[in-house]
């Protein structure tokens, strides 16, 4: 760990696996002007060689973050993990190494409910075999085994943010 502060444009930040513009307009706008973002994860070898000098690291969840990884890591500060879990960084190793490592526990919760509320809805209507049909060149215009919501209670029942 460096013992004095560095300035901000001073900082190298690197992210990687296409994390949203937004997270770069954010940081350009605090002041961060080093930064440098892939659109893809890294393989360890290629990590270990680019993460030489970078403060920050900002990855997603195919980036893996092995104890060679921190190693190399002769500047960081942090790792920001884009994403629910932190699964992909060996957090013993970031531990050993002083790197705190941060997540976004409630980045899809809601895309996620969204998305089951969705299927739900495809399923009662019968839409995966209707789709079937079509694409076979048939077209089941009977409602027979296709449902509406309406009259129901629906719930998720799941473990951590969404269903609880």
């Amino acid at each position: 760990m460096l013992k004095h502060s560095l300035s901000k444009d001073k900082i190298r930040i690197l992210l990687l696996e296409g994390v949203h513009d937004n997270a770069i307009s954010e940081l350009r706008s605090r002041g961060y002007s080093n930064i440098d973002s892939l659109p893809t994860a890294l393989d360890e070898a290629e990590l270990v060689e680019r993460i030489q000098g970078v403060h920050i690291l900002g990855i997603r969840s195919r980036t893996r973050v092995t104890e060679a990884v921190l190693k190399a890591a002769n500047r960081l500060f942090c790792i920001g993990c884009f994403c629910i879990g932190t699964n992909q960084v060996s957090l013993e190793s970031a531990r050993r190494a002083g790197v705190p490592v941060f997540n976004a526990p409630y980045s899809n919760t809601r895309s996620v409910a969204e998305l089951v509320i969705g299927e739900i809805v495809m399923l009662l209507r019968g839409i995966p075999e209707r789709s079937r049909q079509a694409h076979a060149g048939k077209w089941l215009k009977s409602a027979k085994d296709a449902h509406e919501m309406r009259g129901k209670v629906l719930g998720i029942v799941g473990y951590g943010h969404i269903g609880s």
